[in-house]
């Protein structure tokens, strides 16, 4: 089996609903997952299951509708059921991020660009989550949830602070409402009253707290921002703004890259925020495969370092191990255009790439150095009037 010959011992793994329950809830084809699962067990894999990916679920109960938190629960009994020696599970992956696409920016399903609409996908989700764990932990009660979402940093120019500041406290809102840490006096309760969130709902995740067993972080090189008010500088089709001051959000890879924090820091943060075991759950650059061997040691190395400054950092996922389609584009798009991961599967059969091959020598233990190859990447370089 390719992925047993890494050497993984853990896989976050697709039981998407939309897929297995396409029509009704209590429809439910199995045999895709019946096949697969029961080749994971055997090579001794524990899966991570993932019930919602970036989807809004079935048409039946789309996460725009009060259906996704009852529908999302009793599918998640349903696979709690039929595979009761899983522990581990994503109901909802990433709902801070998703619901910033598909409620904000409207670039997902329903194609919504509200604050409204944005606060009510996000907190559907996060309900909807809750009562999967309740469901799921009926039948296994040891049950775990891995959290999933984006965590970066925005950094900005003088006059936009205020917004960095904001938007710095509204990256943590799912993993805050999971744990029930949003009362009144969080910073983000004043905003979610203000988008309609009745107190009642607030208090929902207070009186039915479900604090991760592991924090999930995703991250990318674009995961960090930078705001920046001199828009003539940038392509006019990258102007924003908030109502008050006009800028473009861009990466501070390339914007400041010399305020970038890193994963390793970013780690701390959510360390000394919330003192829960953290994972790194997504760790992929769309580059060259030496430029994605490079990140890749960059995260490794990050983590081992904010493991040794006292984060409980437990694992680190190499996502997606057979590559993406149409990322580039957030998914906006059907270009057909591939990032290859671990494995490059253009072909219909998984051939294993450089990068597979240095996840393999990770598994076996190597030394990191051997790994590396020569040179900076890209975002590493220092531009020549800055150097002594």
């Amino acid at each position: 089996m390719h992925l047993a010959d890494l050497g993984l011992k853990t896989l976050r793994y697709p039981m998407v609903w939309e897929r297995t329950a396409p029509h009704h809830p209590d429809d439910l084809d199995w045999r895709w997952s019946d096949e697969r699962l029961t080749l994971l067990k055997q090579q001794g894999i524990r899966p991570i299951l993932g019930l919602v990916h970036h989807g809004s679920g079935p048409g039946y109960a789309s996460f725009d509708t009060p259906a996704f938190e009852e529908g999302l629960a009793r599918f998640a009994r349903h696979v709690a059921e039929r595979y009761p020696w899983v522990e581990d599970y994503t109901p909802v992956n990433e709902p801070l991020t998703t619901a910033r696409f598909a409620g904000l920016y409207g670039h997902w399903y329903p194609h919504t660009r509200s604050d409204q609409s944005f606060a009510q996908i996000l907190l559907r989700e996060c309900r909807a989550t809750i009562k999967a764990m309740q469901e799921i932990r009926k039948v296994q009660p040891a049950a775990r949830l891995i959290q999933t979402d984006d965590l970066g940093y925005t950094h900005a120019a003088a006059p936009l602070t205020y917004q960095a500041d904001w938007e710095n406290e509204r990256r943590w809102l799912t993993w805050d409402l999971l744990c029930g840490r949003i009362t009144p006096g969080h910073a983000m309760w004043d905003y979610l009253r203000s988008c309609g969130i009745t107190e009642s709902e607030l208090c929902y995740f207070i009186e039915n707290a479900c604090p991760p067993s592991v924090i999930g972080v995703n991250h990318y090189l674009t995961s960090e921002r930078f705001l920046d008010p001199n828009i003539r500088n940038y392509p006019e089709h990258m102007h924003g703004g908030n109502g008050r001051h006009r800028y473009v959000d861009t990466e501070v890879v390339r914007a400041a890259p010399d305020q970038r924090i890193g994963v390793g820091g970013l780690l701390l943060q959510a360390w000394e925020r919330y003192h829960l075991p953290l994972a790194i759950t997504e760790a992929h650059l769309g580059c060259t495969v030496d430029e994605q061997i490079r990140w890749l040691m960059e995260v490794w190395e990050q983590v081992h370092e904010a493991r040794t400054m006292g984060a409980d950092v437990r694992a680190m996922t190499v996502w997606a191990l057979l590559g993406s389609y149409d990322w580039h584009c957030l998914v906006t798009r059907c270009e057909g255009y591939y990032e290859p991961g671990a494995f490059d599967v253009r072909s219909g059969t998984p051939v294993r790439t450089p990068l597979g091959d240095v996840v393999q020598r990770l598994a076996l233990g190597e030394p990191v150095g051997s790994l590396r190859p020569e040179g900076p990447g890209w975002w590493e370089f220092v531009p020549q009037s800055e150097v002594a």
